[in-house]
């Protein structure tokens, strides 16, 4: 089994992530410490994932460097020279992404399609999260808006009850609309698949990784099962 220290252990995320690590051994990782950032931690493991704060996650990414250990970060709203710094990693495996869910990349990828199919309509973004959720518009809301060279400060947001996250564009044109929208129904969407990264993370060679590079893997066992059909 693989050691996983999980920082922002007491957060939603962090919870689901260690309830579902516990549920399904077939991914070989065990939670052997649930921290906080700024908690003092000696313990050894061979990942650390970071649902936290901006200074927790360079808390976290600071760790994993000093104990070469692989690092997973979903924590959103970090400075730009810290993801400059990510970006630049070649001693360890270190993943990030402002969404980790596999579902929301492809609805990325449908959306940059469809900005190239209704070249010359109007496009609008809005996204909904829950009341608790600090950042607005969200990193995922902003990720997207970038796919469809969209201005982030023209997309719109409410923050209503316990909403996991629902994100919708809309192509406006003089004769029709296109409404294309993604809705996570549970939390679990997003901890299930941290679980499933940090799965296959650990057993990659160091360097920075994205949802890009997961979702390539995703697809290559996917093909190789077709085959083997």
């Amino acid at each position: 089994m693989k050691k996983v220290i999980l920082n922002g252990a007491k957060g939603k995320m962090g919870q689901a992530i260690a309830r579902i690590i516990k549920a399904n051994p077939q991914y070989n990782l065990e939670v052997t410490c649930g921290r906080e950032p700024g908690d003092g931690l000696a313990m050894p493991g061979d990942i650390i994932i970071d649902f936290s704060s901006p200074d927790g996650a360079q808390d976290a990414f600071n760790w994993a460097k000093q104990h070469k250990a692989a690092c997973l970060i979903g924590t959103t709203n970090l400075p730009e020279r810290f993801l400059f710094q990510m970006q630049e990693e070649r001693k360890i495996p270190l993943f990030y992404a402002p969404n980790v869910s596999l579902s929301v990349y492809f609805f990325g990828e449908l959306l940059k399609k469809a900005n190239q199919l209704y070249s010359g309509y109007e496009i609008g973004l809005h996204e909904i999260h829950h009341a608790q959720k600090k950042d607005a518009p969200s990193g995922t809301a902003k990720k997207l808006a970038e796919l469809i060279d969209f201005p982030q400060d023209k997309i719109s947001y409410e923050r209503i009850g316990t909403v996991p996250g629902t994100h919708m564009a809309a192509f406006s044109g003089k004769y029709d609309k296109i409404t294309l929208k993604h809705e996570a129904l549970d939390r679990d969407l997003f901890a299930a698949s941290a679980v499933q990264i940090a799965a296959w993370l650990v057993t990659q060679p160091a360097g920075f990784y994205s949802m890009p590079d997961f979702a390539r893997f995703v697809l290559k066992k996917s093909n190789k099962k077709d085959v083997n059909k």
